[in-house]
């Protein structure tokens, strides 16, 4: 898969922020993909008290959300957990995991937030920027805004609200008596594209089967080598 070298990673978390801020001006939110074909998910997984890392990706055929590819790459996360840089400590990893991608995805489903985010640069976002491809934040926890709980029925939501009152997002509930997923568009999508396409990936579980069959590659990957 092609990647655009955007910048270095050596950077202070000062100098990530700086660069977030620079960055979120070129995010779109306009939908920019047709059909989708296959649909991306990526995770990353970290070993207990150590700094190394499990990036893993995904691609699944719609609409049967059939596996046709699986990458997942292992290496050390030297970037600290810091709320609201996540791109920074997991992106790196989850790019190598992507450089080796042979079936280009129409859109990618990232376990973290898109826009919905202090500085409108999450993980899926910041991802999106990377390849130039559509990419939907889908997060098990708000990051920032605020909404109403959406009904216990699935497929309710309401929406999620900055400071300013702009929607930046969807809180979607995919399972009775779950808690609900925070829904944001990363790059090149609509919020209503990203929330269609999040539905259409559930069967029956919590988390989309992009992000759920990714979450269950890098586990594997982190168990079988320690």
């Amino acid at each position: 898969m092609q990647i655009t070298p955007l910048h270095a990673w050596d950077l202070t978390p000062q100098e990530a922020i700086a660069l977030q801020n620079r960055l979120r001006r070129l995010v779109v939110l306009e939908d920019y993909l047709s059909e989708v074909r296959h649909i991306g998910g990526v995770d990353l997984s970290f070993a207990r008290d150590s700094d190394q890392g499990w990036a893993g990706v995904v691609i699944l055929q719609m609409p049967e959300l059939t596996l046709i590819e699986s990458q997942t790459v292992t290496g050390p996360v030297p970037f600290p957990y810091i709320p609201g840089l996540l791109s920074f400590r997991e992106l790196p990893l989850l790019l190598q995991a992507l450089e080796r991608v042979e079936h280009t995805p129409d859109v990618i489903l990232c376990d973290g937030q898109g826009i919905a985010h202090p500085r409108g640069l999450g993980i899926a976002s910041h991802l999106g920027l990377f390849l130039n491809l559509p990419t939907v934040g889908v997060a098990k926890s708000r990051l920032t805004g605020y909404y109403r709980e959406p009904d216990p029925l699935p497929g309710s939501y309401t929406h999620l609200y900055d400071r300013q009152g702009r929607v930046i997002g969807a809180v979607l509930r995919t399972k009775p008596r779950t808690k609900p997923l925070f829904i944001s568009p990363g790059h090149r999508i609509t919020l209503a594209t990203a929330l269609t396409l999040v539905m259409q990936s559930l069967r029956g579980f919590k988390l989309p089967e992009p992000i759920r069959q990714a979450h269950q590659l890098v586990n594997r990957a982190r168990r079988s080598a320690l």
